[in-house]
């Protein structure tokens, strides 16, 4: 079962396409844009991003973890819901940290090999 995003993830999706290609228009055309404009763009861009991981980890954990929706959660399912979020969580911080890594230690050999 596949879930589907929310109204206003759609709308955040939108604004946040356009206002990128927006700024990146400007940047292209050697403009700068307004700061208070640039920050609307990456708070509205984080609260996308956030909003992609919930939402799938919300589909993850749902295949997992639910045999069949009931007007309550048995403790197996909810123990199941947070056995599940905790280790998506610990996955994207591991990947997260990772990625980080492997960028620090690029810049770090274009640094030894510039010098």
């Amino acid at each position: 079962m596949s879930l589907a995003y929310p109204t206003n993830v759609k709308v955040c999706e939108y604004l946040c396409s356009i206002y990128s290609d927006f700024c990146m228009n400007m940047e292209n055309q050697g403009a700068t844009a307004d700061p208070q404009l640039q920050q609307f763009i990456e708070i509205e861009s984080q609260k996308q991003r956030f909003q992609q991981l919930v939402h799938q980890m919300t589909e993850v954990c749902w295949e997992k973890c639910m045999d069949k929706p009931g007007p309550k959660l048995d403790s197996r399912t909810e123990i199941c819901f947070v056995n599940c979020v905790e280790r998506f969580i610990d996955t994207s911080q591991f990947i997260l940290n990772r990625l980080e890594q492997t960028q620090r230690s690029k810049v770090s050999f274009s640094e030894s090999m510039s010098e």
